[in-house]
């Protein structure tokens, strides 16, 4: 996790091998495994974006963030995490 921007924000390298600063914005467990949402961190919440969603896989022990290759999996987190997030504007309306 990166400490320049917080808690709620990890840099990862994406597919060019470039870092790209991400804020965490809900987790969320599905089938048995802990999924990771981010969006880019120059980005608010309010405007669209592009949601990453990465899951826990535990390697030689140790937690490590892992892309997620199955769509169908990918799409449902996306779904709960969107729902979730109407859900919380709707509250704080």
């Amino acid at each position: 996790m990166s400490e320049e921007y917080g808690n709620d924000f990890v840099t990862l390298i994406d597919e060019d091998g470039n870092e790209v600063a991400f804020e965490h914005i809900d987790t969320v467990e599905y089938q048995g495994t802990t999924y990771l949402a981010f969006i880019p961190a120059e980005l608010s919440v309010e405007e669209d974006a592009e949601v990453v969603i990465m899951q826990i896989v535990e390697e030689d022990g140790e937690e490590m963030l892992e892309a997620v290759e199955d769509d169908e999996i990918a799409d449902a987190v996306f779904n709960i995490v969107m729902e979730r997030a109407e859900a919380e504007e709707e509250e704080e309306e």
